[in-house]
């Protein structure tokens, strides 16, 4: 079976009072190789989602630096970011810690 593609790993979040996402703490793909942990708000991880970028929950694995222990797809619905599986009219990452 074919591993599952993704261009990012989403590890921590920041939400605001309201619930809507102000930053994530991820990693992303560039290539072959894989970011160290970069900052991404809301609004640059909605553009990139809407480019098609494929984004899921998930720790880096200690040690090695391009395995990751994979959770749930992030999607956007209805203008809300959340997690695979979930209904939300606000943002919701499911599992992710918040930072």
């Amino acid at each position: 079976m074919a591993r599952a593609k993704f261009d990012g790993v989403i590890e921590a979040v920041h939400y605001t009072p309201g619930g809507q996402i102000i930053l994530v703490r991820a990693f992303e793909r560039r290539g072959a190789v894989w970011s160290e942990r970069i900052l991404i708000g809301r609004n640059e991880l909605v553009a990139r989602l809407k480019q098609g970028k494929r984004f899921v929950t998930g720790q880096r694995k200690e040690y090695l630096g391009s395995s990751f222990q994979i959770g749930r797809a992030v999607r956007l619905m209805q203008g809300s970011v959340v997690t695979d599986g979930q209904a939300s009219e606000r943002d919701h990452l499911d599992g992710v810690p918040i930072f």
